[in-house]
């Protein structure tokens, strides 16, 4: 197992000057909390996509989005921005100067730094539903925070209190077909996994450079 040195800092983003918590995990620097920006690096800003035709209409012309889970900004201010993967892979940069959206490898280190049990460790102490809270040993803090599901489920939004979805930044092609790789923990779940996700949205975690 790596030996996990936790550290614990704060990050003010220089766009904006919002602070974030974060949290040293081996030799690999995290946000401790959800990403919640408007805008990317250079002040352009995000569509708040507020509706389902206006998520919808995001992906089809592969414009960036993000919005709140239900459209509620009370959970914004627990969970952070759900972004929409063009958002993730846009080249303004979505992540805060010095920071990046993680790729799989980097999600994989993650992974590997905790064996038994490793997504209680990940997890919030608290939020998680049917008795799903983690020990957050990590510093990590994974929320809860749910997902909006893509348009053959009709943009719905579910899963709020019992799971956590976080964009990497690594796409992949499959039959021809575009996807993005997210990474996942459950209520239930000891490890955190891997999937993959096209129209959906998610939460995002950046990592530093």
């Amino acid at each position: 197992m790596i030996s996990i040195a936790q550290e614990t800092g704060i990050l003010t983003d220089s766009n904006g000057g919002k602070k974030f918590k974060t949290v040293k995990i081996g030799n690999q620097t995290w946000l401790a909390e959800n990403l919640d920006v408007s805008t990317f690096r250079n002040g352009d800003v995000i569509l708040e996509a507020k509706t389902k035709e206006e998520w919808q209409k995001a992906y089809e012309s592969k414009k960036p989005a993000w919005c709140y889970y239900n459209n509620d900004p009370s959970n914004g201010a627990k969970y952070g921005k759900i972004y929409n993967w063009h958002a993730v892979i846009d080249e303004r940069g979505l992540a805060p100067i010095g920071w990046n959206i993680p790729c799989v490898s980097e999600w994989k280190t993650l992974n590997l730094a905790f064996k038994e049990l490793g997504g209680k460790k990940l997890k919030s102490t608290n939020g998680w539903k049917d008795n799903g809270n983690g020990t957050n040993e990590s510093g990590f803090n994974a929320l809860p925070g749910g997902i909006r599901l893509g348009s053959t489920d009709g943009y719905i939004f579910i899963a709020i209190g019992s799971e956590a979805h976080f964009w990497s930044s690594t796409g992949a092609t499959i039959m021809g077909f575009n996807y993005g790789n997210d990474y996942e923990l459950k209520y239930d779940d000891d490890y955190l996994r891997d999937n993959m996700h096209d129209q959906e949205g998610l939460s995002v975690r950046c990592i530093k450079e």
